[in-house]
């Protein structure tokens, strides 16, 4: 069973011993279609622009303004109408899968965490990659180097242990920490 979730941020428990948490609220989602026996298309709110092709397919599953955004999620013996949340309560452990924060261009020691050189007398290598090739043989660069480029924003799932789970609030607390930046949408995933 998949659901959508919004993160709230991090907390911790008040115990003797303090365990860092995530919270998650779960959104509304209606199921619009049933594709197969394990999977459904999905409507929930995600308050961003609407639009006309929005609006032709919320005229087509009889939605209201506010479900403007689609998935479609691995449900089991999904019905039409609104998702069940009743199972979470008796969930010990869940899949999460978030975008990580985008960081944009970055250099390899950020990106890769390479070393750098001396800071001081002249060295002229201080935040480089340094030599990325051999000189005779291949005489070109290998796949799979490590360089500058592009970092984060790319999905990310991990395995949390649910702490606790309020039905009323509908928000589930986990252990550990979730990706994602707060106020990002992702989906959870009950393992057991």
């Amino acid at each position: 069973m998949e659901y959508i979730v919004e993160k709230i941020g991090m907390s911790r428990t008040i115990d003797t011993s303090s365990t860092p948490v995530t919270l998650l609220r779960l959104i509304n989602t209606k199921i619009c279609e049933v594709c197969d026996e394990k999977k459904a298309i999905v409507a929930y709110a995600d308050g961003k622009a609407y639009n006309k092709a929005i609006a032709g397919i919320q005229k087509k599953y009889s939605l209201s303004k506010e479900f403007n955004k689609f998935a479609t999620l691995s449900l089991e013996n999904a019905e039409l109408g609104d998702q069940n949340l009743d199972v979470l309560s008796e969930a010990k452990i869940v899949k999460v899968s978030f975008r990580s924060k985008g960081k944009g261009y970055q250099g390899v020691i950020k990106r890769h965490g390479f070393a750098g050189g001396p800071a001081a007398h002249g060295s002229r290598f201080h935040r480089r990659p340094g030599s990325i090739g051999n000189c005779e043989w291949p005489g070109r660069v290998q796949p799979g180097m490590r360089m500058a480029g592009h970092t984060g924003n790319e999905t990310i799932t991990a395995k949390n242990e649910v702490v606790s789970f309020d039905a009323e609030n509908k928000i589930l607390v986990l252990k550990g920490s979730v990706p994602g930046f707060n106020g990002a949408m992702g989906r959870i995933r009950i393992v057991k």
